[in-house]
């Protein structure tokens, strides 16, 4: 049972992700900067991909073609898929998400499933607001959440409200609002830079 730990810079931006759709499930891609093999999985990054459309296959496939060889040129990997649903009572996989994470595992036997609990998604909240699952004999369970790290989770806390709160979130680009106007930058990396300027030195690994 591989460890996973998941870095300050991937859930800001899952957690804004969901902020600013709050009406919409939202979905993105989990990416990892370490090389294949090791023995814990690495989540430094994610890509948002959609708030509208979740089971638009077209769409979807487009999106996963051009994060492959954005991973390629990056020297990243696509390591795990997460989701946050409309309804912020349910935190439940949909068969939807089951099937990008199926084919998120057939690359990456670590593969992770990650899903957002919208009642967790409050300031102050102590713990992560996640639900992780892995896959283990062909059937997606839940993981042992002592498996799960996420390090100075207080900082983390911080700094996703302060982009929240000063309005920051709307730098988040999904794939689908790239889709919508294509000068939009889904890697992000103008939000990238600005998580970075408010983590603390403190906080080794964003």
């Amino acid at each position: 049972m591989a460890e996973v730990e998941l870095s300050c810079l991937a859930y800001v931006k899952m957690y804004l992700h969901a902020s600013q759709f709050p009406r919409c499930s939202v979905n993105g891609l989990l990416l990892s900067s370490s090389p294949a093999g090791g023995a814990a999985v690495c989540i430094t990054d994610c890509v948002p991909l959609l708030h509208t459309h979740l089971s638009l296959t077209p769409i979807t496939q487009l999106a996963l073609t051009q994060v492959d060889v954005w991973c390629l040129q990056t020297q990243q990997r696509i390591v795990g898929y997460y989701q946050a649903n409309a309804c912020v009572s349910d935190s439940s996989p949909t068969p939807y998400a089951f099937k990008i994470a199926d084919k998120i595992s057939e690359q990456c036997h670590n593969a992770v499933l990650l899903m957002i609990d919208g009642e967790k998604m409050f300031p102050g909240c102590r713990v992560p607001p996640i639900v992780m699952y892995e896959r283990k004999d062909a059937r997606w369970t839940l993981k042992d959440k002592h498996t799960i790290m996420l390090r100075q989770w207080e900082e983390t806390c911080s700094v996703a409200q302060q982009l929240f709160t000063s309005g920051d979130q709307a730098l988040l680009v999904d794939f689908d609002s790239h889709l919508d106007d294509i000068t939009k930058d889904w890697t992000n990396q103008k939000l990238n830079a600005r998580i970075m300027e408010l983590v603390s030195p403190a906080n080794g690994t964003v």
